[in-house]
């Protein structure tokens, strides 16, 4: 059923809460649909290729190297006593993100300044809110935080264009997305000129100009679909690593062997690529805690959705993942955390139908290979420079949803430097 509705975009499209188009701009991509949003779309592709991310694990390594200090600080503050890391997990991803997205040209200030604001962003975006923006009301914080993050966008995209102008290196999604823009205005001008393009290799696909907002609305676009979805997958990873010390044992013999012991020495796609046991577990953890329980969508028309029922006209249809992601004829005990039915095991053969953690038809996420291999850059890099505990309470086991699934304790643990 959530295939067939995922599947069904003549009769329906992605919705959000009322709130939303103006925190994310009426005019952003998410809400187009049909061919506009297919032709946007893309343009997009090309920043998601290997070679692509190859070009981003710099700045992803960077974050991590100086985050996973920080983890052995608070520690240290607290006097050993474990710290619920859930916040600070939010902040990590959102700084990685940051980085990924728009580089360098960010400040480590306003890096800051953005993952501290976000949840005001979050909380915004709730089911049950405001459907105007009133004062002082979480969706008027909302907008003001997304407007701060908008601004800042914009900034790095008018940056990112002089850089790229002057042909300098791809370090980040916008750099990028930005070149391909240049490239495109250039191949267009010389035919319009009369001017040879033999040596000009057409870019494809041939992309049109876009604004300094769009493009920042764009990359806003990819902050919120990360944000929460990698906060809350980092949350569980952590917590479960601890908990499987056989399987975190073999994530670290893996990574210490690709990266010839180093944990700082800077990785590459090739080396990342390797290491089949932590993306098994990075896999098996997205199917064992789904960060995104659900998907609503609304009806553009009279949607027969099964031979008894027909949704109307402008109702909401909400698919779920949870049920396919928990299939026992797929998954075997569905309801224990197994890494081997991805390394050793069938799963991924059999139940490739049934991976529904990153949607599925047009709207599918775009972002799904980077966001797989930046939590096995995560968790791999944190095996390598940290030991951890997790401190379990009554509550370690409980989920609570705050756009996306945690621990309802917040995940209490105490980290020391590991010595190797």
């Amino acid at each position: 059923m959530a295939r067939k509705i995922f599947n069904s975009p003549s009769f329906v499209k992605p919705t959000v809460v009322d709130v939303a188009p103006k925190l994310l701009g009426h005019d952003n991509w998410v809400f187009l649909d049909g061919k506009a949003h297919v032709d946007f779309r893309k343009g997009l592709n090309s920043l998601f290729t290997k070679q692509a991310l190859e070009c981003y694990l710099p700045g992803q390594d960077d974050v991590y190297n100086r985050y996973f200090k920080d983890f052995v600080a608070i520690t240290k503050e607290a006097g050993g006593k474990p710290v619920p890391f859930m916040a600070m997990f939010r902040e990590v991803m959102c700084a990685v993100s940051l980085r990924s997205f728009v580089g360098h040209y960010i400040s480590d200030e306003a890096v800051k300044k953005i993952a501290d604001d976000y949840y005001l962003i979050t909380e915004a975006l709730e089911l049950v809110n405001f459907p105007i923006i009133l004062p002082y009301t979480k969706t008027w914080y909302g907008k003001k935080a997304a407007d701060m993050v908008l601004d800042e966008f914009a900034k790095c995209v008018a940056k990112s264009k002089v850089r790229m102008a002057a042909g300098g290196d791809v370090t980040c999604i916008m750099d990028a997305w930005v070149k391909s823009i240049l490239e495109s205005k250039r191949w267009r001008e010389a035919g319009e000129e009369g001017i040879a393009t033999n040596n000009l290799e057409k870019p494809v696909p041939l992309l049109r100009d876009f604004t300094d907002m769009e493009i920042s609305q764009t990359l806003f676009t990819f902050l919120f679909a990360s944000q929460d979805a990698t906060s809350s997958a980092a949350t569980w990873l952590f917590q479960i690593a601890a908990q499987r010390p056989d399987v975190l044992d073999r994530i670290r013999e893996e990574n210490i062997k690709a990266r010839d012991g180093d944990a700082m020495a800077p990785v590459n796609m090739d080396q990342l690529e390797s290491m089949k046991y932590t993306r098994a577990v990075v896999r098996e953890l997205l199917r064992y805690r789904p960060p995104v329980l659900m998907v609503p969508y609304v009806a553009k028309k009279d949607f027969p959705i099964s031979k008894d029922y027909t949704v109307p006209k402008g109702a909401m249809v909400i698919p779920t993942t949870y049920m396919a992601l928990r299939d026992p004829e797929v998954y075997t005990n569905p309801d224990e955390f197994d890494p081997e039915r991805y390394f050793s095991g069938d799963a991924e053969e059999k139940g490739a139908k049934n991976y529904l953690v990153f949607g599925l038809g047009p709207h599918y996420c775009i972002g799904q290979t980077y966001a797989q291999l930046n939590l096995a850059l995560c968790i791999g890099k944190a095996s390598m420079m940290l030991n951890w505990e997790h401190h379990p309470t009554p509550l370690s086991e409980e989920i609570k949803v705050f756009a996306t699934i945690f621990p309802k304790d917040d995940c209490p643990l105490t980290f020391e430097e590991r010595k190797n």
